[in-house]
């Protein structure tokens, strides 16, 4: 069973629409845990609009004079298999505004890691994106480069998980006036957001966490609501417990079992593989293909209908190799279900 986490506080009756950018935000995967995660802030509301993750990919935002279409663009080219580089190029060849815009985009393909950055030369000052090995940091109408490089250290340095080390990053950025919009209001923004996908999220959400403050009145920084938030998310167990990294492979009895026609069967990866998953007769014939595509490392569980099978004993088998090379076997296991009707 999936459990998810949405929550978005908004603390004002009137919200104004967004028309400016996103300031500061991050995008980040882990090639290991399949993890992909998206943070940011700005002193307009809303800036959650600008986030565009997609589950064991990568993650695109699109700020600086935000552009409906051209997000929309970028999310095609991603799904389309287009590289972070390659999106980025095609957006800039498509608007007449792209001196206006600012992108960061970050992906991976197996183990390989692509990061690209765009900021527009009209973009508002201070702007600039720092790209890091797994992540980029991008932000407009800064307080200064510092902002830029506190996210930047906070993700490198801060032990933990992913959602750990992209709430250090907004907290790095957590100054006065690190969008100068609300130096007079003395924060750093007016709304701010947290997400995280599984690889095993759906494409469009609901994701394993996804946090957004959409706006707060002068004097609370949204930051501040944000961590409060977070803190609530990490106490309920979800970040802890519902998703597992196990250091070996295993296959588990299904559950129930018997069964009629549903059941449930749960397996360990321990490292990034290609898996098939399979169900067979006794006389050895494949009855039904459950997985057949790699898988990051994790603990996944994958629903069985046997609606269209005749009562009998099954075998369901998992068969783990190596990405690159699928003859390669790491590990095989088999097991016996009774299907009663």
């Amino acid at each position: 069973m999936k459990i998810f986490f949405v929550f978005t506080v908004v603390l004002l009756l009137s919200i104004s629409p967004l028309k400016a950018q996103d300031t500061f935000s991050i995008t980040a995967v882990d090639p290991v845990t399949g993890l992909v995660g998206s943070a940011g802030a700005s002193c307009v509301a809303g800036s959650r609009i600008l986030s565009d993750l997609h589950p064991n990919r990568g993650v695109i935002h699109t700020q600086a004079l935000y552009n409906a279409t051209n997000q929309l663009v970028a999310r095609n080219l991603m799904i389309a298999g287009y590289t972070p580089q390659q999106i980025i190029d095609s957006l800039i060849l498509r608007d007449a505004n792209h001196s206006q815009r600012q992108y960061g985009i970050t992906d991976f393909i197996g183990t390989t890691v692509r990061t690209a950055g765009y900021t527009g030369v009209n973009c508002t000052n201070y702007k600039n994106h720092n790209l890091g090995p797994t992540f980029t940091v991008q932000g407009n109408i800064l307080l200064g480069q510092q902002i830029l490089d506190s996210m930047y250290s906070r993700y490198v340095n801060t032990p933990g998980t992913m959602a750990e080390k992209l709430m250090a990053a907004l907290q790095g950025a957590k100054v006065p006036g690190a969008d100068t919009r609300c130096l007079a209001t003395n924060r750093s923004s007016i709304s701010a957001f947290i997400r995280v996908a599984r690889p095993t999220d759906p494409q469009n959400g609901p994701y394993w966490l996804d946090l957004n403050v959409q706006t707060v009145p002068a004097p609370l920084d949204p930051i501040d609501s944000l961590q409060i938030l977070f803190n609530q998310w990490q106490m309920t167990g979800i970040s802890n417990n519902q998703w597992i990294y196990p250091e070996t492979f295993s296959l588990e009895q299904n559950y129930p079992n018997p069964f009629n026609p549903v059941t449930n069967i749960t397996f360990d990866i321990g490292t990034l593989s290609f898996v098939k998953l399979a169900v067979y007769d006794l006389t050895g014939k494949e009855v039904s293909v459950l997985a057949d595509y790699n898988f990051h490392r994790g603990r996944y569980t994958i629903n069985f209908d046997a609606s269209g099978l005749a009562s009998g004993v099954y075998i369901y088998r998992i068969f783990a190799a190596d990405v690159l090379n699928t003859s390669k076997n790491i590990f095989t296991d088999t097991k016996k279900m009774i299907l009663l009707k």
